[in-house]
């Protein structure tokens, strides 16, 4: 996959991810030598699995890059928190019966979302600083703890 111009001149991107359900920590270069690394997306995939379940949808590499370009303007090395990454159809469902506000054409079901929290970071300058992106949605849930960010049109709740 070719790389998106406003990164092409970064040699070498990476994520770290703790995953709050799970306790699994995902350290991994994702883009290296202007591509896509075909196994660090595996292990996020992996990682950012329905962890409800264990279903797995290849995750949407633009999804990495927006994370990768929020921790750069948080400034900060603390791993992304996740709290929802990928979510089954099944579960997804589930959801929106027990929940208000989950959508019924989630992007977490095309694996092109995540739930997130940044550990020294007030949940307003993690929404605002993805809102500054210019990149796809962004949902803030401040009595949940989390900031939804996602890969579809720019939007913001």
């Amino acid at each position: 996959m070719p790389a998106r111009p406003a990164n092409a001149a970064v040699p070498e991107r990476s994520i770290e991810l703790y995953h709050c359900h799970t306790g699994e920590m995902l350290r991994a270069v994702y883009f290296a030598d202007g591509r896509y690394l075909p196994e660090a997306l595996r292990a996020a995939t992996h990682h950012l699995r329905d962890w409800r379940d264990g279903t797995e949808l290849p995750v949407d590499p633009p999804l990495l890059d927006l994370i990768w370009s929020l921790r750069r303007a948080l400034e900060t090395s603390a791993p992304i928190q996740i709290y929802s990454g990928y979510r089954s159809p099944e579960t997804n469902a589930m959801l929106r019966r027990a929940r208000r506000g989950v959508a019924l054409h989630s992007l977490h079901m095309r694996a092109m979302a995540i739930d997130l929290h940044v550990e020294g970071r007030p949940l307003a300058q993690v929404r605002q600083a993805a809102m500054s992106l210019g990149r796809g949605g962004v949902g803030y849930y401040p009595r949940s703890g989390f900031v939804h960010v996602d890969t579809g049109d720019i939007r913001y709740w």
